[in-house]
């Protein structure tokens, strides 16, 4: 890793010193570093064991986000395509701390990115949420994308892991040959985050909100807003910001489990039983 670390410095043109290298934490996936030569300060994250494009699709996430103008994300510097070596992405230092605003602005923010639409329900080249694959197309109707690309890829990764058992096989097909019926209400494509849990912001300067770890498309915002309420994480001045500059639509909470349940089946695929009940739950709900 100090190899490919050395090799980003030098690309990026800070031939200087390193003065500090630690190691940080950085989530479940990556090998995350600080990194402080005499010119400058970053954060460094590594990986061997994705796919070759892995780092590159979170760079030009953040640099759709970052070309809105409406949020804050750290400039990206650097990035390679693992192959066999080690890759990395080399990314702006952010520092600073919370205020009593900071949270509000992240909701004004996040409402003005998501005022910022494409063409199509979708994105043009596949990404990950964690380390699983995220394939995409687009689509003309968001209940398309949502059906086929998330909700199919994902039973399809359960199927393979041993994930569905007989009960819960049949209530997911069930729930997504039925998908029109809670969402096909013509959502327009606002351009996403894709994976905003609690841990994919932070605050820099000033108590500034920043995003970070994009697993960008272009879908419905109540999508979006439906996962940062899954795990919690954010307040209610963020929500109450939000409403106030982007609305959700009126059946929002008729719809919201169908768009965590997503989620829920991805943390199933990635960590196993434990999440199980959750899923369950949701499609007892709606066709059980």
């Amino acid at each position: 890793m100090k190899k490919r670390i050395s090799h980003a410095l030098e690309v990026i043109g800070d031939k200087s010193a390193i003065q500090e290298m630690t190691q940080i934490s950085g989530g479940d996936i990556n090998q995350a570093y600080y990194i402080q030569t005499n010119e400058h300060e970053y954060f460094i994250k590594g990986n061997s064991n994705v796919s070759e494009h892995f780092f590159r699709v979170e760079a030009k996430g953040l640099k759709l986000m970052k070309e809105t103008g409406a949020v804050n994300v750290p400039e990206v510097y650097y990035y390679d395509d693992p192959v066999e070596d080690e890759g990395v992405i080399a990314l702006e230092w952010i520092k600073g701390n919370k205020d009593s605003r900071t949270e509000e602005k992240l909701g004004e923010q996040l409402a003005y990115m998501h005022q910022h639409f494409g063409e199509s329900h979708g994105f043009d080249e596949d990404t990950f949420i964690g380390l699983l694959p995220q394939p995409n197309k687009f689509y003309d109707k968001w209940v398309d994308y949502y059906h086929e690309c998330r909700l199919v890829s994902q039973f399809n990764i359960a199927a393979e892991r041993g994930r569905l058992p007989l009960d819960r096989k049949h209530l997911l097909k069930k729930l997504m040959e039925r998908l029109p019926e809670w969402i096909d209400y013509g959502a327009k494509p606002s351009l996403l985050h894709g994976d905003l849990w609690g841990g994919n912001w932070m605050a820099g300067k000033n108590g500034s909100p920043y995003l970070i770890d994009p697993s960008v498309l272009y879908g419905d915002h109540a999508f979006e807003i439906a996962f940062t309420e899954l795990f919690g994480g954010y307040s209610d001045a963020f929500y109450q910001a939000y409403q106030e500059r982007f609305p959700l639509p009126e059946h929002y909470e008729d719809i919201k489990a169908i768009y965590q349940l997503y989620y829920l089946l991805v943390h199933l695929n990635l960590f196993g039983e434990a999440y199980g009940s959750s899923v369950d739950r949701i499609l007892k709900y709606y066709v059980g």
